[in-house]
């Protein structure tokens, strides 16, 4: 999983390069502005960007960078809140109440192989557990993550993977 969360963070000089950090949050990646001395420190709302002054050590660098990248990667796990909102990387949707405890499992082992036996289980608690109605739910799930840039991938045999389209493809 560390993969889809260990992007690379940008670093920008700061303000020299401000449209490079406006682009790069337009596409939600990473970044640290490295400020140039005597300028005044900008205004970081946004959990994918942080600031320091140089000079700056290595390993100050480093931390800052690690710091980072913990914040932001919980934008790139989905979550399920207890209404039934999936959400993920800044976009949400609505699930029922069966797709939320499917989702809910898929979402909690992120990128790792859930086995069909445990969907089934989830599936037991609000409708009739069969392969059938957990293939049904299962193509439902899909159409309805994919707008969020999920996918749920098949693995033959064993169950299934909720992860990035990007990651999918």
């Amino acid at each position: 999983m560390l993969n889809a969360i260990e992007s690379k963070v940008e670093l920008i000089r700061w303000p020299v390069d401000a449209a490079r950090r406006a682009a790069c949050r337009d596409q939600g990646v990473m970044r640290l502005l490295v400020l140039e001395a005597g300028v005044e420190a900008p205004v970081c709302t946004d959990v994918r960007e942080d600031w320091v002054r140089t000079p700056v050590s290595r390993s100050d660098l480093r931390a800052r960078i690690d710091a980072l990248r913990v914040k932001g990667s919980a934008d790139f796990l989905p979550t399920v809140d207890p209404n039934g909102v999936l959400r993920y990387r800044r976009m949400s949707v609505v699930l029922s109440p069966t797709e939320t405890d499917l989702v809910n499992r898929l979402a909690e082992s992120f990128s790792h192989v859930v086995p069909r036996e445990v969907l089934l289980e989830a599936l037991s608690r609000t409708s009739q557990p069969s392969r059938n109605a957990l293939d049904l739910h299962i193509m439902r799930i899909r159409r309805r993550v994919k707008p969020l840039d999920l996918a749920l991938r098949t693995v033959w045999g064993r169950g299934y993977v909720m992860e990035s389209a990007d990651a999918a493809s």
